[in-house]
């Protein structure tokens, strides 16, 4: 299916919803329960939605006593390895209410670099999509690597929406569009709608969330448009809080149209049955 405005979102058969970190962990922990409230309008109308949840190291640093980011990778991986547990219970305890099942689905950068382990993923998702199951993706940062890491989880995001054959992203963050430069700077405007190869010439993005927490931006937003945009899949950004709108179809966010669908080959001319027997 091919969605070429905010209307057909809500007609979309299957969608993938990415969320940062700073929306859903510390102070903002409670944002999950709406969120889930969204999320499970959209499945009860027989949409098939794939959640991509950053926020595994944030929900896990509490409990090793850290009031920062870790910058060394070993106590990102054991931050993540708690928060990991705690964050799916999170999901699950308020998807409860739904009688919905989550399932988690953790991967690295090289899970979908390769041809054998990304097969892998794209039959268990499709699986767990078939019995209604909810699957909770996530960088599985325990095992991942700098060299091996996506970077950040709207990358994530656009390489599952691809594997998927989505036919929306929605990328959920702190802020209600992407704007012409930083939107607390003086003249921002918010942007509406970017036409397929629009590269967005002239315009500022930040590249650093603005709670510390997380590791994506304005620009990493960007990017991840144009890459499932790329691969046919229409793209929302908008805020977390505004996540029920968005599904919906409402005029909300920065709308990123997707590469337009190959036209079908023309069936050949039939054959001259003159020439045939010539």
């Amino acid at each position: 299916m091919s969605i070429d405005s905010r209307e057909g979102i809500r007609s979309a058969a299957r969608v993938v919803v990415k969320v940062g970190s700073s929306s859903i962990s510390g102070a903002n922990a409670g944002r999950i329960a709406p969120l889930v409230d969204a999320i499970a309008a959209a499945h009860a109308r027989g949409c098939e939605v794939v959640l991509v949840s950053s926020g595994a190291i944030a929900t896990g640093m509490p409990y090793l006593q850290l009031d920062a980011r870790p910058t060394d990778l070993a106590t990102q991986q054991a931050a993540a390895s708690v928060g990991q547990n705690l964050l799916i219970f999170r999901y699950q305890d308020s998807l409860d209410r739904y009688d919905i099942v989550a399932g988690q689905v953790l991967l690295t950068a090289g899970d979908l670099e390769n041809a054998t382990p990304r097969s892998n993923a794209r039959r268990a998702m499709d699986r767990l999509l078939d019995l209604r199951i909810l699957p909770i993706v996530n960088e599985n940062d325990t095992v991942a690597t700098h060299e091996i890491r996506f970077g950040d989880n709207d990358r994530l995001a656009a390489l599952v929406a691809q594997l998927l054959d989505a036919d929306v992203l929605v990328l959920l963050s702190d802020v209600d569009a992407l704007y012409t430069r930083p939107p607390q700077e003086p003249g921002a405007e918010p942007l509406v709608d970017v036409a397929y190869g629009d590269e967005l010439e002239g315009f500022v993005f930040g590249s650093v969330g603005a709670a510390g927490v997380g590791t994506g931006g304005a620009s990493t937003k960007v990017s991840a448009a144009r890459l499932a945009a790329e691969g046919g899949t229409a793209v929302l950004v908008t805020s977390t809080a505004l996540v029920d709108q968005a599904l919906n179809g409402a005029p909300v966010g920065t709308f990123f149209a997707p590469a337009p669908a190959d036209p079908a080959p023309a069936d050949p001319a039939p054959a001259d049955p003159m020439t045939a027997l010539s």
